[in-house]
Order: C-alpha cells, then structure tokens, then sequence
C-alpha cells in the first residue's frame, strides 16, 4: 500500500510559534518548578530535570514499574516541557503576538509486535499510574520487569549552544531587529506595497527514562524569522518571502544576517515580474544547491526511513547492498551539524546520534532506524528516532538529509544543458512514498539555453519518480549547502523540524510542467 505525504512548505513551521515571556512576564511559572532556567545544549544535573518536572526518581520507578507490569521487551517514559513564542509585524504595526507552553508525559511500553502509547499532561502519580495502566492494557504478555536504579547517562555531544536562553531574552530586545528587516526590506524597492515580518523562539526540555534504568536529557532552543513581500507594478502584483531559521539564539540575528535575508526576500519577489513560464516538456533539470534538497528528502529520504521498508511499501525494501545512484552520488542524515534546525543531541528514544550514510558512492548502505526497526533488522539504531510531542510515539524520521560533493561545477554542469531549466526555490509538492512518485511546484527558477542562463522562470510544476531521478543524475557539484530556511516534515500525522540540502545537481530527464509552445 502506497502512502501520500503532502508538504507543509514554510507554512508548517507556524506551529513554532514566536515568544513574548517579556510582556506577559515570563512563562515559566505554568510548571511547578518554573524557577530553574535551563541552558539549551549542555547537560544539566538531573535533579534540575527532575524538579522541573516535580517528579523523582521513585515515582519514575513506580511509574515504569506499572508499566512493565504485564510484561515489556522496551518502555520509556517521555516527560516533555515546551515554550513557544511569536511576534508578527504587517507594515510597521505588530498585528499578533502570542506566547505558549505545553508539558506533560508520553508512556510506551513494546511488546512484539505491539506498542501500547498513553499520555497524561497531568505530572501527578495518581494520573502518571492510570495512563501507564492505559498503555500496558494495549501491549502486553509474559512477566512483570524488575525494578531498576535510574541514572542520568552522560553525554559528549552539544550541538546547539546558546549564550542566553530564550526564556530571558525579553520582547523589547526584539522588536528593534523585527523593526530593522523591515525597514531594510521596506526601502530595497520603491516597489514594495507591503512587508511582513514573523519573528519566531522557543525551547523544550525533555526527560527520557526507559525500562533499563537509563535517563536522558535535553533542552532544545529554536528559532525563526521570515521575511514576506508584496510589490506592485502597474496593476500588476507578485509576492514572495524567505526565511532563516535553526537552533540558535538571540545573538544569531546579526546586521549581517537581517540584510541577508531582506535582499534574499526582496531578489525573489522582483524577479518575478520579469519571470515566465518556461516550455512543458521532458527536459534535463538542475536542481539549484540548498533549497532544492527537499526534492531529496521528500522523494527519497522518506522511502529510506525503516518502518516503510519494514512494512514493504517503499522501493527500497530490498535494495540494501544494491546500486541505486551514480558512483559519485552519496547521500546522508546527519543530526550532528550544529545550529541545523534537524540538530539533536539525543533522538527521542535516547539513543545517541550519528551522521548517517544512506547511500554510499551509489550503493545503498543503511535505513533511518529507530529502537523497534533496529530490533528488527538486527542492526543498531541510527539516533532516528523521532516525535513530535509526549502525545506521540517515536518513528524513524530524518533530521538533516543531504547529498554529498560531487566530482564537478556548478559552471560546468550550466555549460552542459543544451535546452533545460534551474529549479531554484521550492513551496510545495505532493510525494507517493511507495513508488516515490512526486510532484514538486517551484516558484523561482532560471531557463538554460545552449548552455547559458537566459531568463527568470516562475510558476513551474516538474514530475518524476524519485528513485529514478536518483538513477538519472548525471552530474553533481561540489557547492553542497543546507538550505537556510526552515522546514517541518509531516509523517502520519506528525511534524518534526529538519534541515535538507543539495550541491547543484542535473537530472538528466524529468517532466516540466510549463507552456505549450
């Protein structure tokens, strides 16, 4: 059974929100031991945790004990704090700002084949008991678990550092740089009718606890800032935006940064009134560097994350060891690039995590596994497990996934398209991750004639499978970057941030929805 994924683009990282704990005076004191500001990125004592939490290591005992009480091949408790903050201003007026927080405890308890998955955001015993009663009741079999001593494991890793929580930097320290992307946006054109700015931070805490007496920590910051457009020409209109987003802090919206992003935002709008529709047709395309990972990701990363192979509905379900790409094609997911919006420090379950190599120089290497698919291929987990909140249960997921340098130059490749197009900027697109059929609509783009950029294009659709674009890369750069924006990936009802990238890269043939001609 195929499964369609449909993709959220830049709109699905609203959920983000963008924080004010300034003006409404903090939000820490929703949680009983709100008093403790933890640093994103480094390892806290677990007592710090703990207290956040109001829990100790006895109720996390008597908790996992119920638990495991009808028997338990993997459990873990997942106790989750988030705090998300948002400012939007529309032509020099804050129109919405909005502060959130959410807390609460996922239980899962694995028994075969079965997972029995319960939440409370009720952190009392009484109401932690009663969920783990839920969760046993759906998978169960064999004998109670012993009891354990729990122990915070220590880790090396810290890839998001921050020199000042979100949760001390006040609204007033932001809304000068919100004003100043506008402003820089605002005078780039005389053309520009209307600028808005969306100003999003927050961080969550996480507590993992499993069966073996194993605790892990982690604060998680994020952030993001976007930029959108819209100019009039005559009567004619075009809209646009652009947006940076990752794991940093206040400190990360440079001068240099903010007009970056205004130039970025402004070049993609004004483009657009010179921009055409390129002809309908089977072409070669090359997939601009940065942005155009999302075709990776989407038409491919999907179909190597492990639960699809293990079900049998991805092409991939039997292509380990096997050539999938051209030689000088390697493909990653890597949750170690600090700052990157898919950065972790630990995946969900706990497990450390890695660079993860997929496809290495053309052969299929590895899946994206979490705890259960790693059972059940009898390899180790990949640090790919991943949820969105303590209301969900983990699953393979991507974190940053992105292809390789490869042997050639952007120059190069240009200078080999006879009659072809550059997709440059991605909104959205639709992919079948049985087959890998997708479909992808791109709003910027170049058209390349005789071996030269001739004239901006817009509004593109291009179609293909994703395998077997895979196969027909011809040609790829050595100008690999991630895009700087931010993404959130949805997956059976649930959406992660990740990060996606790609050096320039032509696919030999693949079919363009432009103009009949």
């Amino acid at each position: 059974m195929s499964q369609t994924l449909s993709r959220r683009s830049f709109a699905a990282v609203s959920t983000l929100g963008l924080g004010l704990p300034g003006l409404l005076g903090g939000c820490r004191g929703t949680t009983k031991a709100g008093s403790t500001t933890m640093i994103p990125g480094e390892q806290a004592p677990l007592a710090d945790h703990l207290g956040w939490f109001s829990v100790d290591k006895p109720t996390i005992a008597r908790v996992m004990t119920e638990l495991t009480a009808r028997g338990a091949d993997a459990a873990d408790l997942y106790f989750q704090y988030s705090r998300d903050n948002s400012i939007t201003m529309e032509d020099g007026i804050i129109s919405r700002a909005s502060s959130s927080v959410d807390q609460g405890v996922g239980l899962r308890v694995v028994v075969g084949d079965q997972t029995g998955y319960a939440f409370t955001e009720d952190l009392s015993l009484e109401a932690m008991l009663a969920a783990a009663r839920t969760a046993a009741g759906i998978a169960h079999a064999g004998a109670a678990h012993a009891p354990v001593e729990f122990k915070q494991r220590s880790r090396s890793t810290n890839f998001y550092t921050l020199s000042q929580p979100w949760a001390e930097v006040q609204t007033v320290q932001k809304l000068p740089r919100i004003e100043h992307l506008a402003a820089l946006a605002r005078k780039a054109d005389p053309a520009i009718h209307k600028v808005t700015v969306s100003w999003a931070d927050g961080e969550e805490l996480v507590l993992i606890a499993d069966m073996h007496g194993n605790v892990h920590t982690d604060v998680r910051p994020m952030t993001r800032l976007w930029c959108m457009l819209t100019a009039k020409k005559g009567d004619v209109t075009q809209s646009n935006s652009a947006n940076l987003a990752g794991r940093h802090g206040f400190d990360w919206y440079t001068d240099e940064r903010l007009e970056f992003l205004a130039k970025e935002a402004v070049s993609r709008t004004m483009v657009l009134f010179d921009a055409k529709r390129p002809p309908a047709g089977e072409m070669p395309v090359v997939l601009a560097a940065g942005a155009s990972g999302i075709l990776l990701h989407e038409a491919i990363g999907h179909g190597m994350e492990a639960d699809f192979n293990r079900k049998n509905t991805s092409i991939y379900a039997s292509m380990i060891g096997k050539k999938v790409a051209p030689d000088f094609v390697t493909i990653v997911d890597d949750a170690t690039q600090a700052g990157e919006r898919g950065a972790l420090n630990v995946d969900d379950e706990g497990n450390p995590v890695e660079k993860t190599v997929l496809v290495d120089h053309g052969v299929m290497a590895s899946y994206l596994h979490d705890s259960i698919s790693a059972k059940h291929y009898k390899v180790k987990a990949t640090g790919s497990g991943r949820r969105e909140s303590f209301r969900h249960s983990p699953m393979p997921r991507m974190r940053s996934t992105y292809m390789e340098n490869g042997p050639h130059t952007r120059e190069e490749i240009i200078a080999s398209v006879k009659k072809g197009i550059i997709a440059e900027t991605f909104t959205n697109g639709q992919v079948q991750i049985g087959a890998g059929d997708f479909t992808f609509y791109i709003k910027n783009g170049w058209l390349i004639e005789d071996g030269k950029i001739t004239a901006p294009i817009k509004d593109i659709n291009i179609i293909g499978n994703g395998p077997e674009a895979l196969r027909n890369v011809t040609m790829v750069a050595n100008d690999c970057k991630l895009d700087f924006g931010g993404w959130t990936c949805g997956k059976d009802g649930q959406s992660v941030p990740v990060s996606q990238g790609l050096p320039t890269t032509l696919v030999s043939k693949m079919t363009v929805g432009g103009e009949n001609v």
